[in-house]
Protein backbone atom coordinates (compact mmCIF):
# COMPACT_ATOMS: atom_id res chain seq x y z
CA UNK A 1 0.00 0.00 0.00
CA UNK A 2 0.72 3.80 -0.46
CA UNK A 3 0.95 6.05 2.48
CA UNK A 4 -2.32 7.56 0.34
CA UNK A 5 -3.81 4.09 0.61
CA UNK A 6 -3.17 4.22 4.49
CA UNK A 7 -3.92 7.87 5.15
CA UNK A 8 -6.95 7.73 3.20
CA UNK A 9 -8.23 4.56 4.56
CA UNK A 10 -8.03 6.30 8.46
CA UNK A 11 -10.69 8.42 7.91
CA UNK A 12 -12.94 7.01 4.68
CA UNK A 13 -14.86 3.58 4.16
CA UNK A 14 -12.58 1.11 1.56
CA UNK A 15 -15.29 2.07 -0.92
CA UNK A 16 -14.36 5.91 -0.51
CA UNK A 17 -10.74 5.15 -1.08
CA UNK A 18 -10.73 3.19 -3.99
CA UNK A 19 -13.53 5.83 -5.70
CA UNK A 20 -11.23 8.62 -4.99
CA UNK A 21 -8.45 7.09 -6.47
CA UNK A 22 -10.18 6.02 -9.60
CA UNK A 23 -11.61 9.61 -9.73
CA UNK A 24 -8.80 12.08 -9.55
CA UNK A 25 -5.46 11.68 -10.81
CA UNK A 26 -2.33 11.82 -8.30
CA UNK A 27 1.49 12.35 -9.28
CA UNK A 28 3.38 9.56 -9.60
CA UNK A 29 5.39 11.32 -7.01
CA UNK A 30 2.88 11.23 -4.37
CA UNK A 31 2.47 7.89 -4.92
CA UNK A 32 5.27 6.16 -3.04
CA UNK A 33 5.29 2.72 -0.82
CA UNK A 34 4.72 3.26 2.35
CA UNK A 35 7.91 3.35 4.64
CA UNK A 36 8.43 4.90 8.30
CA UNK A 37 7.69 8.58 7.77
CA UNK A 38 4.84 10.42 5.75
CA UNK A 39 6.33 13.67 4.05
CA UNK A 40 4.39 16.63 4.23
CA UNK A 41 3.48 16.52 0.55
CA UNK A 42 1.66 13.06 0.72
CA UNK A 43 -0.43 14.48 3.67
CA UNK A 44 -1.58 17.29 2.19
CA UNK A 45 -2.76 14.99 -0.48
CA UNK A 46 -4.05 13.16 1.53
CA UNK A 47 -6.05 15.76 2.94
CA UNK A 48 -7.36 17.38 -0.82
CA UNK A 49 -8.66 14.11 -1.94
CA UNK A 50 -10.51 13.31 1.82
CA UNK A 51 -11.84 16.88 1.27
CA UNK A 52 -12.87 16.67 -2.85
CA UNK A 53 -14.50 13.14 -1.89
CA UNK A 54 -16.73 14.83 1.31
CA UNK A 55 -17.57 17.99 -1.42
CA UNK A 56 -18.22 15.43 -4.19
CA UNK A 57 -21.24 13.16 -2.21
CA UNK A 58 -22.99 16.93 -1.00
CA UNK A 59 -23.16 18.22 -4.87
CA UNK A 60 -25.29 15.69 -6.71
CA UNK A 61 -23.93 17.80 -10.21
CA UNK A 62 -20.99 16.71 -9.28
CA UNK A 63 -22.21 13.34 -9.03
CA UNK A 64 -23.77 13.26 -12.36
CA UNK A 65 -20.84 14.69 -14.12
CA UNK A 66 -17.75 12.18 -12.53
CA UNK A 67 -19.70 9.47 -13.54
CA UNK A 68 -20.84 10.52 -17.19
CA UNK A 69 -18.15 13.06 -18.26
CA UNK A 70 -15.19 11.64 -16.34
CA UNK A 71 -15.11 7.95 -15.28
CA UNK A 72 -17.69 7.80 -18.99
CA UNK A 73 -15.23 8.98 -20.92
CA UNK A 74 -11.98 7.32 -19.09
CA UNK A 75 -10.30 10.01 -17.88
CA UNK A 76 -9.44 11.25 -14.32
CA UNK A 77 -10.32 14.42 -12.53
CA UNK A 78 -7.13 16.90 -11.93
CA UNK A 79 -8.07 18.53 -8.94
CA UNK A 80 -6.77 22.15 -9.21
CA UNK A 81 -8.33 24.02 -5.94
CA UNK A 82 -10.42 23.89 -3.59
CA UNK A 83 -12.12 26.96 -2.16
CA UNK A 84 -13.57 28.01 2.01
CA UNK A 85 -15.10 31.01 3.35
CA UNK A 86 -14.01 32.66 6.77
CA UNK A 87 -15.17 35.39 8.93
CA UNK A 88 -12.23 37.83 10.34
CA UNK A 89 -14.02 38.52 13.85
CA UNK A 90 -13.85 37.12 17.60
CA UNK A 91 -15.32 33.45 16.56
CA UNK A 92 -15.53 31.41 20.03
CA UNK A 93 -12.79 29.41 20.59
CA UNK A 94 -11.82 29.38 17.30
CA UNK A 95 -8.83 31.88 15.77
CA UNK A 96 -10.01 34.09 14.01
CA UNK A 97 -10.11 34.29 10.01
CA UNK A 98 -7.83 32.36 8.12
CA UNK A 99 -5.62 32.20 10.54
CA UNK A 100 -7.99 28.90 11.77
CA UNK A 101 -6.31 27.56 8.50
CA UNK A 102 -2.96 29.14 7.83
CA UNK A 103 -1.73 26.97 11.09
CA UNK A 104 -2.62 24.00 9.39
CA UNK A 105 -1.72 24.41 5.46
CA UNK A 106 1.61 26.29 6.61
CA UNK A 107 2.82 22.87 8.32
CA UNK A 108 1.49 20.78 5.12
CA UNK A 109 4.13 22.49 2.61
CA UNK A 110 1.61 25.92 1.13
CA UNK A 111 2.33 29.20 1.09
CA UNK A 112 0.86 32.18 -0.05
CA UNK A 113 0.97 32.34 -3.51
CA UNK A 114 -1.48 35.65 -3.89
CA UNK A 115 -3.76 38.20 -2.28
CA UNK A 116 -6.72 39.00 -4.04
CA UNK A 117 -9.29 41.81 -2.77
CA UNK A 118 -12.81 41.41 -3.07
CA UNK A 119 -14.34 44.80 -2.44
CA UNK A 120 -18.03 44.03 -3.93
CA UNK A 121 -17.86 41.57 -1.27
CA UNK A 122 -16.63 42.87 1.38
CA UNK A 123 -14.27 40.26 1.28
CA UNK A 124 -10.10 39.43 0.49
CA UNK A 125 -9.49 36.04 -0.55
CA UNK A 126 -5.82 34.51 -0.74
CA UNK A 127 -4.25 31.37 -2.53
CA UNK A 128 -2.40 29.23 -1.12
CA UNK A 129 -0.03 26.48 -3.12
CA UNK A 130 1.95 23.81 -2.25
CA UNK A 131 5.98 24.66 -2.37
CA UNK A 132 6.99 20.80 -3.43
CA UNK A 133 4.38 20.12 -6.04
CA UNK A 134 2.79 23.58 -7.05
CA UNK A 135 0.70 22.46 -10.07
CA UNK A 136 0.12 18.79 -9.04
CA UNK A 137 -0.91 19.17 -5.27
CA UNK A 138 -4.42 21.58 -5.51
CA UNK A 139 -4.46 24.78 -4.30
CA UNK A 140 -6.48 26.37 -1.53
CA UNK A 141 -8.24 29.94 -1.82
CA UNK A 142 -9.20 30.78 1.50
CA UNK A 143 -11.72 34.17 1.49
CA UNK A 144 -12.14 36.11 4.79
CA UNK A 145 -14.82 38.25 5.17
CA UNK A 146 -14.41 41.54 6.77
CA UNK A 147 -17.83 42.21 9.16
CA UNK A 148 -16.48 45.99 10.27
CA UNK A 149 -17.65 47.14 6.37
CA UNK A 150 -21.49 46.19 7.54
CA UNK A 151 -24.28 47.67 9.95
CA UNK A 152 -23.80 47.45 13.65
CA UNK A 153 -27.25 44.91 14.09
CA UNK A 154 -24.94 42.87 10.71
CA UNK A 155 -22.15 42.80 13.02
CA UNK A 156 -24.04 41.62 16.16
CA UNK A 157 -25.85 38.99 14.18
CA UNK A 158 -22.07 37.65 13.57
CA UNK A 159 -21.01 37.56 17.14
CA UNK A 160 -24.17 35.94 18.30
CA UNK A 161 -23.87 33.23 15.33
CA UNK A 162 -20.26 32.33 15.75
CA UNK A 163 -19.76 33.25 19.59
CA UNK A 164 -20.22 29.24 20.02
CA UNK A 165 -17.69 28.25 17.66
CA UNK A 166 -15.37 25.26 19.08
CA UNK A 167 -11.52 24.56 18.31
CA UNK A 168 -11.45 21.28 16.58
CA UNK A 169 -7.66 21.32 17.01
CA UNK A 170 -6.28 20.19 20.81
CA UNK A 171 -2.75 20.35 22.15
CA UNK A 172 -1.71 17.09 20.98
CA UNK A 173 -2.37 18.19 17.00
CA UNK A 174 -1.13 21.54 17.46
CA UNK A 175 2.23 19.97 18.47
CA UNK A 176 2.28 17.11 15.21
CA UNK A 177 1.54 20.37 13.22
CA UNK A 178 5.12 22.20 14.92
CA UNK A 179 6.62 19.23 14.31
CA UNK A 180 5.89 18.25 11.35
CA UNK A 181 7.06 22.08 10.21
CA UNK A 182 10.42 21.60 11.38
CA UNK A 183 11.00 18.40 9.77
CA UNK A 184 8.94 18.20 6.79
CA UNK A 185 7.88 14.73 7.82
CA UNK A 186 5.57 12.79 10.44
CA UNK A 187 6.40 8.97 11.72
CA UNK A 188 3.51 7.18 9.64
CA UNK A 189 1.23 6.62 13.50
CA UNK A 190 1.62 10.43 14.05
CA UNK A 191 0.39 11.15 10.30
CA UNK A 192 -2.96 8.48 10.41
CA UNK A 193 -3.62 10.29 14.39
CA UNK A 194 -3.87 13.62 12.51
CA UNK A 195 -5.41 13.51 9.39
CA UNK A 196 -9.14 13.25 10.49
CA UNK A 197 -8.37 16.03 13.12
CA UNK A 198 -7.37 18.10 10.24
CA UNK A 199 -10.47 17.21 8.16
CA UNK A 200 -12.48 18.18 11.18
CA UNK A 201 -11.35 21.56 10.47
CA UNK A 202 -13.21 22.17 7.52
CA UNK A 203 -16.82 22.00 9.09
CA UNK A 204 -19.27 24.21 10.71
CA UNK A 205 -17.90 24.95 14.44
CA UNK A 206 -20.45 26.92 15.67
CA UNK A 207 -24.11 25.58 16.66
CA UNK A 208 -27.50 26.20 15.60
CA UNK A 209 -28.75 29.98 15.74
CA UNK A 210 -31.70 32.28 15.60
CA UNK A 211 -33.59 32.16 12.09
CA UNK A 212 -33.85 35.92 12.85
CA UNK A 213 -30.05 36.31 13.05
CA UNK A 214 -29.56 34.30 9.01
CA UNK A 215 -32.15 37.06 7.48
CA UNK A 216 -30.67 39.86 9.07
CA UNK A 217 -27.25 38.68 7.44
CA UNK A 218 -28.53 37.06 4.38
CA UNK A 219 -30.06 41.17 3.54
CA UNK A 220 -26.31 42.53 3.64
CA UNK A 221 -24.39 39.49 2.52
CA UNK A 222 -25.23 36.34 1.10
CA UNK A 223 -21.73 35.42 1.74
CA UNK A 224 -22.05 35.67 5.14
CA UNK A 225 -25.20 33.90 4.80
CA UNK A 226 -23.26 30.96 3.24
CA UNK A 227 -20.47 30.64 6.10
CA UNK A 228 -23.18 30.76 8.66
CA UNK A 229 -25.49 27.84 7.53
CA UNK A 230 -21.94 25.93 6.19
CA UNK A 231 -19.74 26.97 8.41
CA UNK A 232 -15.94 26.18 6.88
CA UNK A 233 -17.38 23.29 4.80
CA UNK A 234 -15.21 23.25 1.24
CA UNK A 235 -17.52 25.97 -0.67
CA UNK A 236 -16.51 24.35 -3.79
CA UNK A 237 -13.80 21.87 -5.79
CA UNK A 238 -12.57 22.40 -8.58
CA UNK A 239 -11.97 20.57 -11.70
CA UNK A 240 -8.99 21.80 -14.19
CA UNK A 241 -9.74 20.89 -17.80
CA UNK A 242 -8.71 21.44 -21.29
CA UNK A 243 -11.48 23.23 -22.38
CA UNK A 244 -13.63 24.87 -19.74
CA UNK A 245 -15.98 26.71 -22.72
CA UNK A 246 -17.04 22.98 -24.27
CA UNK A 247 -17.22 21.87 -20.75
CA UNK A 248 -20.17 24.38 -19.79
CA UNK A 249 -21.77 23.86 -23.16
CA UNK A 250 -22.35 20.14 -22.79
CA UNK A 251 -23.42 20.50 -19.41
CA UNK A 252 -25.49 23.29 -20.83
CA UNK A 253 -26.96 20.50 -22.96
CA UNK A 254 -27.32 17.81 -20.54
CA UNK A 255 -29.56 20.02 -18.94
CA UNK A 256 -27.36 20.57 -15.74
CA UNK A 257 -27.62 23.71 -13.79
CA UNK A 258 -23.70 25.02 -15.01
CA UNK A 259 -23.70 28.86 -14.72
CA UNK A 260 -24.90 31.31 -17.68
CA UNK A 261 -21.45 32.56 -18.22
CA UNK A 262 -17.69 31.71 -18.36
CA UNK A 263 -15.69 33.85 -16.48
CA UNK A 264 -12.17 35.36 -18.36
CA UNK A 265 -9.39 36.64 -15.91
CA UNK A 266 -7.96 39.75 -16.69
CA UNK A 267 -5.33 38.36 -18.57
CA UNK A 268 -6.99 36.02 -20.56
CA UNK A 269 -5.27 32.71 -19.03
CA UNK A 270 -7.85 31.77 -16.47
CA UNK A 271 -10.97 30.88 -17.70
CA UNK A 272 -13.88 29.17 -14.90
CA UNK A 273 -17.66 28.64 -14.91
CA UNK A 274 -19.18 26.71 -12.13
CA UNK A 275 -22.70 24.40 -11.19
CA UNK A 276 -24.76 26.38 -9.64
CA UNK A 277 -24.75 25.21 -5.75
CA UNK A 278 -26.68 21.92 -4.18
CA UNK A 279 -29.74 23.00 -1.95
CA UNK A 280 -29.33 21.77 1.68
CA UNK A 281 -31.66 21.47 4.59
CA UNK A 282 -30.50 23.53 7.83
CA UNK A 283 -32.31 23.88 10.77
CA UNK A 284 -32.63 27.16 13.32
CA UNK A 285 -34.53 28.72 15.98
CA UNK A 286 -37.77 30.25 15.96
CA UNK A 287 -39.99 31.65 18.85
CA UNK A 288 -42.12 28.06 17.82
CA UNK A 289 -38.81 26.34 17.97
CA UNK A 290 -36.33 24.17 15.53
CA UNK A 291 -37.42 24.70 11.88
CA UNK A 292 -36.02 23.49 9.10
CA UNK A 293 -34.99 25.51 5.34
CA UNK A 294 -33.96 24.96 2.22
CA UNK A 295 -30.55 27.04 1.83
CA UNK A 296 -27.66 26.96 -1.06
CA UNK A 297 -24.90 24.39 -0.13
CA UNK A 298 -21.34 23.43 -1.83
CA UNK A 299 -20.69 23.45 -5.69
CA UNK A 300 -18.18 21.99 -8.33
CA UNK A 301 -16.32 23.84 -10.51
CA UNK A 302 -14.35 24.27 -13.79
CA UNK A 303 -11.11 26.17 -14.97
CA UNK A 304 -8.75 25.95 -17.67
CA UNK A 305 -5.36 27.53 -17.11
CA UNK A 306 -3.03 28.31 -19.85
CA UNK A 307 0.70 28.21 -19.76
CA UNK A 308 2.81 30.75 -19.15
CA UNK A 309 5.01 32.01 -21.24
CA UNK A 310 8.43 30.74 -21.02
CA UNK A 311 11.54 32.66 -21.44
CA UNK A 312 12.55 32.29 -25.09
CA UNK A 313 15.16 35.19 -24.46
CA UNK A 314 17.59 33.14 -21.83
CA UNK A 315 19.90 30.63 -22.94
CA UNK A 316 18.27 27.86 -20.41
CA UNK A 317 14.99 28.06 -21.46
CA UNK A 318 12.20 28.06 -18.78
CA UNK A 319 9.92 25.03 -19.44
CA UNK A 320 6.43 26.83 -19.34
CA UNK A 321 4.15 26.42 -16.23
CA UNK A 322 0.41 27.10 -15.96
CA UNK A 323 -1.02 30.01 -15.03
CA UNK A 324 -1.55 28.99 -11.74
CA UNK A 325 -2.93 33.02 -10.63
CA UNK A 326 -6.30 33.60 -9.53
CA UNK A 327 -8.84 36.74 -10.58
CA UNK A 328 -11.01 39.33 -8.43
CA UNK A 329 -13.45 39.60 -10.82
CA UNK A 330 -13.74 35.95 -11.96
CA UNK A 331 -13.81 34.99 -8.13
CA UNK A 332 -16.41 37.54 -7.62
CA UNK A 333 -18.60 36.07 -10.87
CA UNK A 334 -17.98 32.51 -8.94
CA UNK A 335 -19.05 33.73 -5.69
CA UNK A 336 -22.69 34.34 -7.05
CA UNK A 337 -23.58 30.51 -7.00
CA UNK A 338 -24.24 30.03 -3.36
CA UNK A 339 -26.44 33.25 -3.31
CA UNK A 340 -28.98 32.78 -1.16
CA UNK A 341 -32.69 32.34 -2.06
CA UNK A 342 -35.03 34.43 0.17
Amino acid sequence: MTHLQKLLAACLPPEAVKTIHEQMYVHPGLQQAASGSVSRAELAQALNMALFHGLVQRVPAGQDYIASDVLGQQRKVVFDHGALRTVRWPSGALPAGEAAFTRVLRPLGFELQGTYPLPRLKMTGRAYSHRDFPEEIAQFFVSELHPEQFSAPFQSAVTRVLSTSRDPLGPQDIADLEQLTRDGVLPLAQALRLLPQLLRCFDRQHGVFAMDDYELLLAESAEMAWISTEGNAFNHATDRVDDVDAVAARQRALGRPIKDKVEVSASGRVRQTAFRAASVQRDFITDQGRVWREVPGSFYEFITRDALQSNSAANDPVQPRLDLAFDAGNATGIFGMTAARA
